[in-house]
């Protein structure tokens, strides 16, 4: 008895959910990366002028934590890890890849940081100082929120789309005896002698 084969054909893959973003957890995140910025800010000037002796953003005059250019760079540093927050949520509901358009844009966004304070007329050492600085803060801020934007915005595969058919019993199961024909030692003999025609010895008793 053969077996009937299953339909080999291509399965259908999985549907997916449209992506949802847990915009509560993603901006929770955000803030939390935007005090990291701001003490990031606030430690890098605080290395520069006081470890290294180079005065950035203020003259040396004014001490290690410097003058009121410090409070507004940690803020802008708070205010650019909140951009970026505001900028993957963004991405995330509009674009098909939004952590690659996200890196490009905060990538570029960290290089111009970097090299904007060799356009001044500071001193070199400051220059420098202050672009080292940018850069820690762009990376910071980039990898954090990267971070926080892959666990909040993950699709869910829908596994209910495609239920594969169930494997045929081996060895199939027999059918029932009436779906059958009779065998043969159910018809030859017949059972009733009355069915065979009397023989010549019968007819002369």
């Amino acid at each position: 008895m053969t077996i009937p084969m299953r339909n080999q054909g291509p399965r259908p893959e999985p549907a997916q959910s449209p992506r949802r973003v847990d915009a509560r957890a993603l901006f929770s995140g955000g803030a939390a990366t935007a005090v990291v910025a701001g003490l990031i800010a606030l430690v890098g000037i605080l290395v520069c002028r006081w470890l290294f002796k180079v005065p950035i953003l203020a003259p040396s005059q004014d001490g290690a934590w410097g003058d009121a250019s410090t409070v507004g760079y940690v803020f802008a540093a708070v205010a650019c890890a909140l951009v970026a927050t505001g900028l993957i949520y963004l991405l995330m509901i509009s674009t098909p890849r939004p952590l690659m358009f996200f890196g490009w844009i905060i990538g570029l966004a960290t290089v111009v940081a970097v090299v904007f304070p060799f356009s001044t007329t500071a001193p070199l050492s400051q220059k420098v100082a202050t672009g080292l600085v940018n850069l820690v803060l762009g990376i910071a801020i980039g990898s954090l929120v990267s971070g926080v934007a892959m666990r909040v915005g993950r699709r869910r595969v829908l596994t209910s789309a495609y239920q594969p058919p169930p494997p045929p019993a081996y060895p199939p199961s027999r059918p029932s005896s009436d779906q059958y024909p009779p065998a043969r030692n159910e018809q030859y003999p017949p059972t009733r002698s009355d069915q065979y025609p009397p023989t010549r010895g019968d007819q002369y008793r």
